[in-house]
């Protein structure tokens, strides 16, 4: 299957919200296409690149599916559109187009088995539901509950302050137990810096 591409200096999980501006002529047809079409977009981290101007010449080999969920003018006279993360893919074969917009052939990834929340999962449920306080949480209308690993796992490694490399490793592990795991090393890691 073939999906356009967002390179971007973030990785979206799914099942989470990032809201984006829209200013350059190529996203703003990927956008038009994609709302008349009913199809989503691929987010992409950069690894060697920028967001604006030519396309990225180097991004992540896993991605997330994003769908507009909502759109608006800005004040700015800018589009403003929020998006859902959906499904993780794998890229294939990319091609930068003559406007710069980056599609390639991408492979959807199939998901570890969901499982429910375990009593282990207690703290960072907690973590979670606190993160959901802060202002940018609230803004971006993140309940801040999860119901299984996955969503806890997903919607952690998306708020949490990790670099963009440790988010996708997180994104690349099918598992969401794996990634629960990981999270929580992550997490020690950061309280021995601050201790």
């Amino acid at each position: 299957m073939m999906l356009p591409l967002f390179p971007l200096n973030t990785v979206l999980f799914p099942g989470c919200l990032l809201d984006l501006q829209i200013f350059e002529a190529r996203y703003l047809d990927m956008i038009s296409r994609c709302m008349k079409q009913d199809s989503g977009f691929g987010v992409v981290c950069i690894v060697e690149g920028e967001e604006v101007g030519t396309a990225a010449s180097r991004f992540a080999a896993v991605g997330c599916e994003a769908r507009v969920c909502d759109f608006q003018q800005r004040p700015n006279g800018l589009l403003g559109i929020r998006v859902e993360g959906r499904r993780r893919f794998r890229v294939g074969r990319a091609q930068v187009l003559p406007d710069q917009l980056t599609i390639a052939e991408v492979q959807w990834l199939d998901e570890g088995e969901d499982r429910p929340l375990l009593g282990e999962h207690a703290e960072l449920a907690a973590l979670l539901a606190a993160l959901a306080q802060h202002p940018l949480v609230t803004g971006l209308g993140m309940s801040g509950l999860a119901a299984s690993q996955s969503q806890l796992a997903n919607q952690l490694a998306y708020l949490l302050p990790f670099e963009a490399q440790q988010k996708q490793q997180l994104l690349q592990l099918d598992d969401p137990r794996q990634r629960l795991e990981r999270l929580r090393a992550l997490l020690d890691g950061l309280q021995q810096e601050f201790q």
